[in-house]
């Protein structure tokens, strides 16, 4: 658990960052782009804090892109509507545009996970050494 307690409280932190930029107007930049380089954070210490200590993070990393794009795709074919979702806070959620944009906006945030779990790994390496 002790392991797992800075991706909870990232989750938490990052959840947090997200709701507001979702219900406060700050910038197009912000809600349309850095809203989604984040979601990919969220996703990932969401992730994290249930998997065991073992799991490859670079792998799981990916997992979340792969996710990620699926999600978007299946906006394209407005796969709220197909499946009839009228609860405002789940399309939200799902989401009911597609956008090119968006998918280098999940790889970027991928990119950023990779980088900090690289960083990270050789911290942990010097301290060991």
């Amino acid at each position: 658990m002790k392991a797992r307690l800075p991706y909870i409280i990232g989750f938490l932190l990052l959840l947090g960052v997200e709701i507001c930029i979702g219900v406060f107007y700050f910038s197009k930049f912000i809600r349309a782009y850095l809203g989604d380089v984040i979601v990919v954070w969220v996703i990932y210490c969401l992730i994290r804090s249930f998997m065991p200590k073992k799991t490859d993070s670079y792998l799981l990393a990916l997992g979340i892109l792969v996710f990620s794009f699926v999600v978007e795709f299946l906006q394209k074919i407005h796969i709220v509507d197909i499946l009839g979702i009228c609860n405002k806070l789940l399309r939200i959620i799902i989401g009911n545009g597609f956008a090119v944009e968006d998918l280098w906006c999940y790889a970027a945030g991928t990119l950023v996970t990779m980088a900090q779990i690289w960083i990270f790994r050789r911290i942990k390496s010097r301290r060991t050494s």
